[in-house]
């Protein structure tokens, strides 16, 4: 069964009838963009994600990764093929700057964009949402060597990126993580620790993977004031191997097409210098580690709940189609057996339904694209108007993230009710959306401990 997507006339009301979008375009920053390069890059965006993404969506949550005898991982083909076309049309540059080689698209049509490619298969492009919150993130404070040596590659699509935070024995709470990050003597750091749950943690689908690692350098601060921030690569840039090692796969009850790993960083299996230790690269500076990645993570915030927003809209999008043509029952004033039977949509508890899952997704859609709008409204003012959009951004992130994963959520549960009985199947797609969004829930749920 295709997968739906987001429906192209509910984003245009929203970006251009709503938000108005093509007004971002009267400041420099977005000056070389108008209403047609924006509708250039969503039309390319939804013809990618439909015969890209779309196609392989369940064959991924059948077949997941493993690990072969050699230790290498194995994906089916279709992923790296789908990822390959979103870089070749440049849409992980999206909205870079130009000096690192992005478009400089405004953040809320990117986002918009996007949003075909979550209701497609959202493990796939669970990839490059990492790689582009990872560059996001070096592009904020790294050094222009790092920029040079990472960000580009990453904008490019040639190497992937990840974020380290918990570990087998800490969990979610940052404060008692043990890796640790010792000085060496060419001024890098050696990295030794193990992190769990590393969405992308390997593959060989880029040339790298850079992974942004959370670790405590002897000496600092205890809790989360003593954590720094390192670039740990999977390989250095004179092309060795990095001593970061893959212990195994964990395998979700969702996005199972995306690799989810435990990996050991300076255990000794791939030995990279003279002195133990994954070779790591502090990132601005020792023991703001935790306030850098918040800035990836707020980004992320948003794009988790537009994540969530998508899957249950795909949710929504099956329901109506089933409850269009599923034919059972009889009105409730005409149950006369002789009397033919009408299409789902016609009960008036399915249309409840429908109705209830159209307001949940269509709400949290345009929630989201708000703050992205707000974003963009931030970066090109200043004083009190970017003071403010600031401001009411930082209120709306949380519940931009929050709110979408908890009824979206039930926007899938809903799709699974008027299916009714096959809608637990796999002959039908809405088991996999629940299982999907099911796993935002649980960041949502993880957030707090973060800080603890």
């Amino acid at each position: 069964m295709t997968r739906p997507l987001i429906s192209p006339r509910d984003l245009a009301f929203l970006l251009y009838e709503w938000l108005d979008v093509v007004a971002l375009t009267e400041s420099d920053y977005f000056a070389e963009h108008s209403r047609e390069t924006f509708d250039a890059v969503l039309d390319l965006s939804a013809d990618i994600a439909a015969n890209y993404f779309a196609p392989h969506n369940r064959a991924a949550d059948l077949d997941p990764p493993r690990v072969d005898t050699n230790g290498t991982v194995v994906l089916i083909d279709d992923v790296k093929c789908a990822l390959d076309a979103f870089n070749r049309a440049g849409l992980g540059a999206s909205s870079f700057d130009e000096y690192v080689g992005g478009m400089q698209l405004p953040s809320v049509v990117n986002q918009a964009c996007l949003s075909f490619f979550r209701a497609a298969n959202p493990s796939t492009i669970a990839y490059m949402f990492l790689t582009i919150g990872n560059a996001n993130l070096l592009t904020e404070y790294g050094s222009a060597e790092q920029i040079d040596t990472w960000v580009r590659p990453l904008v490019d699509g040639r190497f992937f990126g990840t974020m380290c935070l918990s570990e087998p024995d800490a969990g979610s709470s940052l404060a008692d993580i043990s890796t640790k990050a010792t000085l060496a003597t060419d001024g890098t750091y050696r990295i030794s620790g193990t992190k769990m749950w590393i969405t992308g943690g390997d593959h060989e689908m880029s040339e790298n993977i850079v992974h942004l690692v959370l670790a405590k350098i002897p000496g600092g601060a205890s809790g989360v004031k003593g954590i720094s921030l390192f670039i740990v690569p999977k390989y250095l840039p004179d092309g060795r191997r990095n001593d970061v090692a893959l212990v195994g796969l964990n395998h979700k009850m969702g996005n199972r097409g995306t690799t989810n790993a435990l990996l050991n960083f300076g255990d000794g299996t791939h030995p990279a210098a003279d002195e133990p230790g994954a070779v790591g690269y502090l990132v601005g500076e020792a023991h703001q580690g935790l306030a850098y990645m918040f800035h990836m993570m707020n980004e992320a915030r948003i794009g988790v709940g537009l994540q969530a927003t998508a899957t249950g809209y795909a949710g929504h999008l099956r329901s109506v189609e089933y409850a269009k043509t599923r034919i059972q029952g009889r009105p409730v004033g005409d149950k006369d057996p002789s009397r033919a039977q009408v299409t789902l949509i016609e009960h008036a508890d399915v249309k409840r339904m429908l109705l209830a899952q159209k307001s949940y997704v269509e709400g949290a859609l345009a929630l989201g694209l708000y703050c992205t709008h707000l974003v963009d409204t931030a970066r090109i003012t200043a004083g009190a108007e970017a003071r403010s959009a600031d401001l009411l951004l930082d209120v709306l992130t949380p519940i931009a993230k929050s709110w979408p994963a908890q009824w979206c959520l039930e926007a899938n549960s809903l799709a699974i009710q008027i299916h009714g009985g096959y809608g637990y199947t796999t002959e039908f797609d809405v088991e996999q959306d629940y299982r999907d969004n099911r796993l935002v829930t649980g960041q949502v749920a993880a957030m707090p401990l973060l800080l603890v």
